[in-house]
């Protein structure tokens, strides 16, 4: 990878990294706070609001890790021991006899006086019933300690967590029936653009289908969240007005298709007499342009109306600043270097996410990376992120964002 100076041409855009924390920062200081206690069946996806706090030790007792024989190392001379007793899992032993061995399953409790588990590999049952071993025995061996995994008192999850099906599993294993969770954020969608039209109606002269609003709306119904799609707004100052005047109980109104300065910008308008606008030029393509905003309270966030600038900016953009909102503050997505396998030989002045996916190792993109396509996103499994005025070389190490990161 290759920097290449662009000078006076960076100056005036916005670089990603202070677009997102200065959304980090807004969405911090707009806490959702109501919280909701949920059995853990309705959990899945939710955020964890409060710290889940160990009440027991886990394991509860001393259990074996193997199926074998439990033995008291002082015991054991060499000469055949006698099993005294057969110890399953979910029964309670009797404290083990001097001179003997006990039979024992995986997840039973370790007998009291027992200090190892020999497993019935190295096992040898003579024809009086008696055991003797083949291995050396050590003090612990395939015994996992009580508390093991975690300690009464111990902070388990913190408050902030997504839950998923491990979390809740470990919820359970402490328990747990219920928890207590970030009620879901309310988001208002909605789309502007006289070119817009619904699927399924016939289309007139220069106009396209409205595919962003269904985008976003499965998006964030996968993120947890509860969505009104407000559909598209009229070419009409007084119904927009009424039109976001009605979503005063949501926690974001997003709209695609992006905020102007022209005269028939009427979103624009009805944000700047209501409330504030900020126009922000970001250093990222695809998806220049973001708006940030409030009406009469409400936070706003118009994403451009590309279908790939919306994908982008929402990725690494707004979803944060959902996710923040909620407590959430591993908001990031993760990322992981790989081979170009693909040449970049003009340097931008924007940091580029291509449609690409991983083929042999190496990191290829979709051959039209317009900002009208969604295709190259159907296509792609992750965005390929090509730094500010650099250049690629085949080989040349480049980050991958997998879609898998973002798309819930």
């Amino acid at each position: 990878m290759n920097p290449v100076d662009k000078p006076g041409k960076t100056g005036v855009l916005m670089p990603v990294e202070a677009a997102l924390q200065r959304l980090l920062d807004m969405a911090a200081a707009a806490p959702i706070r109501e919280q909701q206690v949920l059995p853990l069946a309705e959990c899945d996806g939710r955020i964890l609001a409060q710290d889940l706090i160990s009440t027991l030790d886990l394991p509860p007792w001393p259990n074996s890790a193997m199926d074998g024989y439990a033995v008291r190392l002082a015991d054991w001379t060499g000469e055949p021991l006698v099993v005294s007793q057969r110890i399953f899992a979910g029964t309670a032993p009797e404290p083990l006899a001097a001179g003997t061995c006990a039979r024992i399953f995986t997840g039973a409790p370790v007998p009291q006086g027992a200090d190892c588990v020999q497993m019935q590999e190295n096992a040898v049952v003579h024809a009086d019933q008696r055991v003797s071993f083949t291995e050396p025995l050590q003090r612990g061996d395939n015994i996992r300690p009580q508390g093991q995994e975690t300690t009464v008192g111990e902070t388990v999850l913190n408050a902030g967590t997504r839950l998923g099906p491990i979390e809740l599993g470990l919820a359970a294993s402490l328990g747990r029936d219920r928890l207590e969770v970030v009620r879901r954020v309310r988001v208002a969608v909605l789309s502007t653009g006289d070119e817009l039209i619904e699927p399924g109606l016939p289309l007139g002269p220069g106009q396209i289908y409205n595919s962003n609003r269904r985008v976003l709306c499965s998006w964030l119904a996968r993120m947890g969240c509860e969505v009104i799609d407000a559909g598209i707004l009229p070419d009409d100052l007084e119904q927009t007005r009424a039109r976001l005047a009605g979503l005063g109980s949501v926690d974001l109104i997003l709209s695609t298709g992006g905020v102007s300065v022209g005269e028939a910008d009427f979103l624009g308008i009805a944000l700047r007499e209501e409330g504030e606008l900020a126009l922000w030029k970001l250093a990222i393509k695809p998806g220049k342009p973001l708006t940030f905003g409030h009406f009469r309270g409400v936070p706003v966030i118009g994403l451009p109306g590309n279908p790939a600038s919306t994908l982008v900016t929402f990725a690494l953009l707004a979803r944060p600043y959902l996710l923040r909102r909620q407590g959430v503050m591993e908001v990031q997505p993760l990322r992981f270097e790989v081979p170009a396998g693909f040449v970049w030989p003009k340097p931008g002045n924007r940091r580029e996410y291509l449609r690409g996916r991983i083929e042999q190792g190496k990191a290829i993109i979709y051959r039209n990376q317009s900002s009208g396509v969604l295709r190259s996103a159907a296509w792609a499994e992750g965005f390929v992120e090509v730094m500010e005025g650099t250049t690629l070389a085949i080989g040349d190490r480049v980050n991958f964002i997998p879609l898998s990161e973002v798309l819930n």
